[in-house]
């Protein structure tokens, strides 16, 4: 008797096919969620959790009224939902005609990537800084910036430093606005931001200072700033802004807040916090 006829002898044909069936239906969710991530359906998924969740609850307690209002919110949701993802179903479309769905990356080509893509800022924003060529470059991370992109000019080009400093060079007709990146590519310029209204901002940052802290109150977007007037560099995140930064500086900056910590800087920080306790 052969493996596979003893296998199926201890285990019947319907269970292996529901195994297997599950395994399918669970990785199918899990590109799902991979294709998804970093678009602002994470956070449209989070609300109709919320929704399902507190419809269960209504039951639970007896409170009908509320029960039948979210019961006919959850009816017309699937029509909904096809509008409100639109683009992602579209997206997921377009990669399941090309065949990359379920293509698998390199690890060590992601890692050449992410140095390539660092050294490309950093090469820029020195030449820009030293030259005192004013900038503003967002760089898009979990929250989608679809809405921003539409506002300036389509490029959907590679980035590159030659192209970062050829675009922000003054009166030529993409310099006036924000640079968007999304991943590996300059994906529009001229872009317009949202401009902060706080009334804490230093009256010497100008409008693209405000820009880049506009942008990280609504979104998770790092935003490069270099000053016109004095060349300087400064980078915005979860509002918080860090001014006047030198260029070892900004690359750390950079590279925590868009790619995360090395290892080296998480070693260094565990060695850093035995030291305080032990101290």
């Amino acid at each position: 008797m052969s493996f596979m006829e003893q296998f199926t002898s201890l285990m019947p044909v319907n269970v292996i096919v529901n195994i297997l069936d599950v395994l399918v239906v669970w990785f199918v969710i899990y590109k799902l969620i991979t294709l998804i991530k970093g678009t602002k359906a994470v956070q449209l998924l989070k609300g109709i959790f919320v929704i399902i969740i507190a419809r269960v609850v209504t039951d639970f307690i007896g409170m009908d009224t509320l029960g039948w209002l979210l019961e006919n919110v959850i009816s017309i949701g699937f029509f909904a939902i096809i509008v409100i993802f639109q683009p992602e179903i579209r997206r997921a479309l377009e990669q399941i005609g090309r065949g990359k769905l379920f293509a698998r990356s390199s690890s060590m080509q992601e890692e050449e990537e992410k140095h390539r893509l660092i050294e490309a800022m950093k090469k820029s924003v020195s030449y820009m800084a030293k030259r005192r060529i004013g900038a503003l470059i967002s760089i898009e991370r979990e929250t989608g910036l679809t809405e921003y992109i539409e506002t300036g000019i389509q490029l959907n080009a590679h980035l590159t430093s030659e192209l970062m400093i050829n675009i922000f060079i003054p009166n030529t007709p993409l310099h006036d606005g924000a640079v968007i990146v999304q991943k590996n590519k300059i994906v529009s310029a001229a872009c317009y931001l949202p401009l902060s209204e706080s009334p804490f901002i230093s009256k010497e940052l100008g409008t693209r200072h405000r820009a880049a802290i506009g942008l990280s109150e609504v979104t998770d977007a790092i935003t490069i700033v270099v000053s016109e007037e004095t060349g300087a560099v400064s980078l915005t995140s979860n509002g918080d802004l860090h001014r006047n930064l030198s260029m070892e500086e900004f690359e750390n900056h950079l590279k925590r807040l868009w790619f995360g910590p090395t290892e080296e800087q998480v070693t260094s920080s565990k060695w850093l916090w035995r030291g305080k306790q032990n101290g």
